[in-house]
């Protein structure tokens, strides 16, 4: 039980990696605020959590909207008392060459990545530093260190992230606050799943050839990384015991990009 009575915020949490991470820290005894866009999802995700034993809530929760972060924050402190752990996962793609990306696309992009981990970020940290500290995680990306055709808000956006991250460390360090960001190889969740179809389109090829010659070329095993390898990473990440660990991204991606 890594996470004995943690109490742990996790956007974009009613599916995918977000999901699995709430999950996992659920049968490590943390208590989960799972939070999504989808309210009624969120509410599900948090049944099934309970059902198998844990302690969850759901909320439905725009991160976009600084009024939706703020009084979602404020619900989890009012029911259980604080924040220990606080995730911005939550995360959108779009598929275009730069010369085609419409203004809007990019706009979007950068408001659910980068504007609403800043939103979680400041939300969080307010508790946290009224508190004992806590841990800031960032779900980021391989692409928040380099980057690949067709996706520039999103590279651009995780990278950003990666900034945010390392900015929590210099600032939160004080107050007990420790901040990390996962890198995440290509994951087969829905996100990718509608990339597939869409690259192909663009690039003129298969869709298989999308999955082995663009995806997965540069893994040491041609293998996609799975929700529990991140997951893992992000229990590891939460329990850790002191901030010899604090500003690094940690990449999870079978070999593609090497630190």
């Amino acid at each position: 039980m890594r996470l004995d009575k943690r109490i742990a915020l996790i956007t974009g949490g009613a599916r995918g990696i977000g999901r699995g991470i709430a999950e996992h820290y659920a049968r490590e005894g943390a208590w989960v605020a799972v939070a999504d866009l989808d309210g009624d999802a969120a509410t599900d995700t948090a049944r099934a959590i309970e059902a198998a034993g844990g302690t969850a809530m759901g909320l439905a929760m725009d991160v976009t909207d600084e009024q939706a972060v703020d009084r979602g924050v404020a619900e989890i402190v009012n029911q259980w008392g604080g924040l220990h752990i606080a995730l911005a996962n939550a995360g959108i793609q779009h598929i275009d060459p730069l010369d085609k990306l419409a203004f809007a696309d990019w706009q979007k992009v950068m408001r659910v990545h980068l504007d609403g981990a800043f939103l979680v970020t400041r939300a969080a940290l307010q508790q946290m530093y009224a508190g004992d500290g806590g841990v800031m995680l960032y779900m980021g990306s391989v692409h928040s260190l380099e980057a690949s055709p067709l996706k520039a808000p999103y590279v651009a956006a995780k990278h950003g992230m990666l900034g945010l991250c390392r900015a929590v460390a210099k600032e939160g360090a004080s107050h007990g606050v420790r901040s990390n960001i996962i890198c995440p190889g290509f994951v087969r969740t829905p996100l990718v799943d509608k990339q597939i179809p869409e690259q192909a389109k663009e690039l003129g090829i298969s869709e298989q050839e999308v999955i082995s010659n663009v995806m997965l070329k540069n893994t040491v095993d041609g293998e996609f990384t799975t929700v529990e390898d991140v997951s893992e990473l992000a229990v590891h990440l939460a329990a850790f015991p002191s901030a010899a660990l604090t500003g690094q991204s940690v990449v999870v991606s079978h070999g593609w990009h090497m630190q």
